[in-house]
C-alpha cells in the first residue's frame, strides 16, 4: 500500500472518530450519559438529569423575534421583502439590478452586459404575461407617480392599489382609459383616508380632464360601492396652514370658523375647499399674521373671488365685522 493511500485512509477513519465523538456528546451527557436537550432560547445544549451545559453560545438559526401565540406568529413571519399592493405582482418576484457590475463589484465586460439587457428584458415580458397584468403595472406606476407629486402617504397609495384592483377584477374599465380609473381611485382613497386633494390638484398632476375625472370617479364609487364620505374642510387646514408657514394659534382659529360656518349650516353646497381657504385667510387676519389673499389663492388653488365670498360669509357666522 502506497504512503498516500495510508495517509487518505487514516484521515477519513479520525473524521468518522470525530463525527461519532460530536454525536455522542450531543446525544448524551458526559457525566451521567443522560439524554441532553437543546435550548434555542438560550443557545444552549443541556442535560436533562443533571443539568450540565454540554455546549454553549451555539449559532441561533430562528428568527429573532418571539411569539407568544399562532397570529402573532403568522404576522410577524416574513420571507424576503414583505409583499405590497404598489407592485402589479405584489413584490413576489424578484429583480434583475441594473448595476452592471458582478457580486464582487467589478465591472462587467461588454460581452456580459449584452447578455444581463437580454436577460433583463426577458425577465420584464415573463413578469407581465398577459394583458391584465400590463394594465396593472401601468396603472399602479401611474398611481404612485401621482401620489408623489401630492405627497401622498403610503397607506393611500395602497388603498388606491387595491381601488383599482377591484374595478380591474370587477371588468369596470371598458371604455374608461388607464389613467382616468387610476386618479380616481388615488382620489377616492386620499378622501377615505382624510387627507383629500381638490379635484382641480388632481387633475393638474394627472394626465385626464377635470371632467372625465369627475365622470369616472363618481363611476368607480357607485359600481365599488364605496364607503367615500364628504369632504371636510377642517381636513384641508393643516396642509393649507404648513404651506403658509402660519402659527399654530391661526391654525385653532380656523378651526374655530369652519365649526361656527358647519353649526350655522353654511357648509352645504359650498366648496370644502373654498371655506378652508377663506377660513385661513381669516383666522390669519384675526390673529394678526400677514397673508394675503392671493398667496391663499395660490396654495389652496382656488380663485381671489371665492375666497372673499366665503371670507365674508364665515365672519357674518361669526358675527363678526369683515
Amino acid at each position: 500500500m502506497s504512503e498516500s493511500t495510508t495517509r487518505t485512509s487514516t484521515r477519513e477513519r479520525d473524521e468518522k472518530i470525530t463525527e461519532s465523538t460530536e454525536q455522542e456528546t450531543v446525544e448524551t451527557c458526559p457525566e451521567c450519559s443522560g439524554n441532553v436537550v437543546t435550548d434555542t432560547e438560550h443557545g444552549e445544549t443541556v442535560c436533562e438529569d443533571c443539568g450540565l451545559v454540554v455546549e454553549e453560545d451555539e449559532i441561533d438559526r430562528g428568527p429573532e423575534w418571539r411569539a407568544f401565540n399562532s397570529a402573532e406568529k403568522d404576522r410577524k413571519s416574513r420571507v424576503g421583502a414583505p409583499t405590497t399592493n404598489m407592485m402589479h405582482d405584489k413584490g413576489l418576484s424578484t429583480n434583475i439590478g441594473w448595476q452592471n457590475k458582478d457580486a464582487y463589484g467589478r465591472s462587467l465586460s461588454s460581452e456580459q452586459r449584452q447578455k444581463m439587457q437580454r436577460l433583463r428584458t426577458w425577465n420584464e415580458r415573463f413578469r407581465t404575461r398577459d394583458s391584465k397584468e400590463r394594465n396593472l403595472k401601468q396603472a399602479l406606476g401611474e398611481i404612485d407617480r401621482m401620489a408623489s407629486a401630492l405627497g401622498l402617504p403610503q397607506n393611500v397609495r395602497e388603498t388606491s392599489s387595491v381601488i383599482y384592483r377591484r374595478a380591474l377584477g370587477d371588468d369596470l374599465l371598458p371604455g374608461r382609459s388607464i389613467e382616468g380609473v387610476a386618479t380616481a381611485a388615488l382620489y377616492a382613497a386620499a378622501r377615505m383616508a382624510g387627507n383629500p386633494r381638490s379635484l382641480d390638484e388632481m387633475a393638474r398632476v394627472s394626465r385626464v380632464e377635470k371632467m372625465e375625472l369627475t365622470r369616472t370617479y363618481r363611476y368607480i364609487v357607485r359600481e365599488l360601492s364605496l364607503e367615500v364620505q364628504p369632504a371636510d374642510p377642517e381636513h384641508y387646514l393643516p396642509r393649507f396652514i404648513s404651506d403658509l408657514d402660519l402659527s399654530e394659534e391661526t391654525q385653532r382659529q380656523a378651526r374655530d370658523l369652519v365649526e361656527g360656518a358647519r353649526q350655522s349650516g353654511m357648509l352645504s353646497g359650498k366648496s370644502p375647499v373654498g371655506i378652508a381657504a377663506a377660513a385661513v385667510y381669516a383666522a390669519a387676519l384675526l390673529t394678526n399674521e400677514k397673508v394675503t389673499q392671493s398667496q391663499v389663492s395660490d396654495v389652496a388653488d382656488i380663485s381671489e373671488v371665492t375666497i372673499r365670498n366665503r371670507y365674508k360669509e364665515l365672519l357674518e357666522a361669526e358675527d363678526l365685522p369683515a
